[in-house]
């Protein structure tokens, strides 16, 4: 495996100075042989006018947010993070990698989660290269390996998880985000580890049931909401209904027997949990009549 080290370029404006000092004594050298009648020093100096043209390919420049990859001969020679203008040997390749920040979208992916409903799930994965020679020599290419590598990970977290949690503790794709995040993070980093590449945050984008189970999957969340809220309206109503019950019997107001008390009870829990208004009788007779 290969690991990124640092290359000790020389100083750009330094090799530049020196090479703009040279070429004008080379010149004048070369002039003056010609006219002396010194061929073999004119031939000399043409010679080192050539090699200072062909060094001036050993130029270059790193900006803030890349790095350049130096190699000669197809043998890796090191990388250049440090900014600004810099000259190697002029028969080094030198490519350039960003350092920079990315983030990409995957597609809507068609997976099953862990209860086999089919669902659709797409994430946001943000970058970034941390080891150059790495990225550039241990992969073919590694924003493609990136993408592909993200996309099996999500499908992986997919199908661990359900969409919906029916249980207190369950954590689920649509209510537990952070520790699905997480685990999104974490995976795509396994995989992602010997493009040295870091994954800095992946998080869900778009989760939904598929078209085709959609309405059927909306349909029992509605009903799972109507149980939760009539369990709800049960318990308040019986709630008010013993607390009336008590404030009648502690405050003398009216003896109720058993049956009436039951058939109180009935009334009451009529009147809190319908989902309509309750429409008041008046009773002008006996209220046992």
């Amino acid at each position: 495996m290969i690991r990124e080290n640092e290359f000790r370029a020389s100083s750009g404006l330094s090799t530049l100075v020196l090479m703009l000092v040279a070429l004008p004594l080379l010149a004048a050298g070369f002039i003056s042989s010609m006219r002396n009648d010194r061929p073999g020093l004119g031939v000399l100096a043409m010679i080192l006018i050539v090699v200072l043209a062909v060094s001036a390919a050993g130029f270059f420049t790193v900006n803030p947010g890349e790095a350049k990859v130096l190699q000669l001969l197809g043998v890796y020679k090191g990388t250049v993070r440090t900014q600004g203008f810099w000259y190697a040997n002029p028969f080094m390749s030198k490519k350039t990698i960003s350092l920079r920040v990315r983030n990409f979208e995957t597609a809507k992916l068609k997976v099953n989660d862990n209860r086999a409903n089919p669902i659709e799930i797409a994430a946001i994965v943000v970058w970034k290269v941390v080891d150059t020679a790495e990225a550039l020599f241990e992969v073919d290419n590694y924003v493609t390996y990136v993408a592909v590598q993200s996309e099996s990970a999500v499908r992986a977290v997919a199908q661990t998880y359900p969409y919906d949690s029916h249980a207190d503790n369950e954590e689920a794709l649509s209510t537990h985000t952070a520790e699905v995040s997480l685990a999104l993070q974490k995976a795509i980093q396994e995989r992602l580890a010997k493009a040295g590449v870091e994954v800095i945050e992946a998080r869900i984008s778009h989760l939904a049931y598929s078209p085709e189970i959609a309405q059927a999957m909306l349909q029992r969340q509605q009903a799972g909401a109507i149980i939760a809220a009539r369990s709800r309206i049960v318990e308040g109503a019986v709630g008010m209904v013993e607390h009336a019950l008590e404030m009648l019997s502690s405050k003398g107001i009216v003896t109720l027997d058993e049956e009436r008390k039951a058939q109180m009870v009935s009334n009451l829990l009529v009147v809190l949990c319908s989902e309509r208004a309750a429409s008041p009788v008046v009773n002008a007779g006996s209220i046992f009549g």
